[in-house]
This record gives structure tokens, sequence and C-alpha cells, in this order.
């Protein structure tokens, strides 16, 4: 089993007690660099993998096999954490690495918590509240959009399909009482006013 766990912005003060309970009952815990390292060391001894910083896709590809390798070895038989700084799921690489293990090694159960992004810290430091709709890209084109309060899903995604969206994403009242998850066309004509769409289209 392995779980992808976000460690926050950076602030020890800012990892969730989910995170923190995650860390101490892991037999492992993988890292991708020194940043982590403060944050995970007061609740365990991590091992620190390379992932290098490079515009060389070959070199990087290569190391995330090697690495793929090595926590697949312990992930078939062992509770194995990856603590990353950020979030595990927003521009990640977590998400590479779990692209490759979900290919070369499927039996591998891969989950992941949420930690406090740079995007929501920003917004904290600078005291700048967001107050309508934003748009967040590391240069590349946009491929994907987060629709929040979304009170007629069906009718949305509809919209959306005539912009070129194929692949949607539905959840009601999460973490709540009554949580419920559709994806692909399995969507509602009606949802909470707690919801969240997310819509994706290929480039």
């Amino acid at each position: 089993m392995l779980t992808g766990v976000g460690l926050g912005p950076g602030d020890p003060e800012l990892l969730t007690m989910k995170a923190v309970r995650l860390l101490k009952e892991a037999d492992i815990v993988y890292i991708p660099g020194g940043l982590a390292r403060r944050l995970v060391e007061p609740y365990c001894t991590p091992v620190e993998l390379s992932f290098p910083m490079s515009h060389d896709e070959a070199m990087i590809r290569a190391q995330l096999l090697e690495n793929a390798e090595r926590i697949a070895s312990d992930a078939r038989h062992k509770n194995v954490v990856f603590g990353i700084i950020g979030d595990p799921n927003i521009f990640s690489t977590f998400s590479r690495l779990s692209v490759i293990l979900k290919e070369r090694f499927p039996e591998i159960s891969i989950t992941t918590v949420p930690g406090i992004s740079s995007i929501t810290a920003l917004m904290s430091e600078t005291r700048l509240p967001i107050t309508g709709g934003f748009c967040v890209t590391d240069g590349s084109e946009i491929r994907s959009q987060i629709r929040m309060k979304v009170r007629k899903p069906r009718e949305i995604a509809e919209q959306l399909r005539n912009e070129g969206y194929t692949r949607f994403a539905l959840v009601e009242r999460m973490y709540m009482d009554g949580m419920q998850i559709h994806t692909g066309d399995d969507l509602p004509e009606e949802s909470s006013y707690f919801s969240l769409l997310y819509a994706e289209r290929d480039l």
C-alpha cells in the first residue's frame, strides 16, 4: 500500500493531523528531497529519493522508473508513505510517479491525502482573498477546470462538452455525511450546494 501525503507549503504547523498520523504509522516514509525532511523528521526517519530538476525528459523518466521500482518493492507488503511538499495531486512529482506505478505494478493500492497547497497559502500570506473565478497554471495550456457550488452538474457538463471537455467527476458534500462521488456520464441533474465538478479535456 502506498499513500501520497501532502506536507503543506513548508510551515511545520500546517501539516494536517491526518498527515502526522500517517507519518507515524508508516513502515517506510519516502521523501523527494531535503525540503520535506525537516517537516517529517519529528515523526519518522525518512528515506530520501533523488528526483533531478532538469529539462532532460529522458533522465527524469529514468529516475522515476528507478524510484518506482524501489518504492514498489516495499509497497507490495508494507505500509509506505510518500511525503511531498504541498499537495500530492497538484503539480506534483507524486502524480508522475503514480502513473508509472499503476502501469507497472497494478497490484499496489495507491491513495492520496491532501495537503495545504501553495495556492491557498499564497492568499493567506498576501491577504488577498479570492472572491471570483480564477486560473492556476504552470504556463502550459489549460486542460482542466474545477467548478464550485455546482447545483446543476449535468447541464454544466453538457456546456463544457461543447468546449471539448470529455472527462468529468463530481463530489457532493466532500468529507461530510452523505458524501457522494459521480464520474463519467453518471452525473445527477441536481446536486448539493457543497459540490465540486472536475472537467478535463485532451490537448
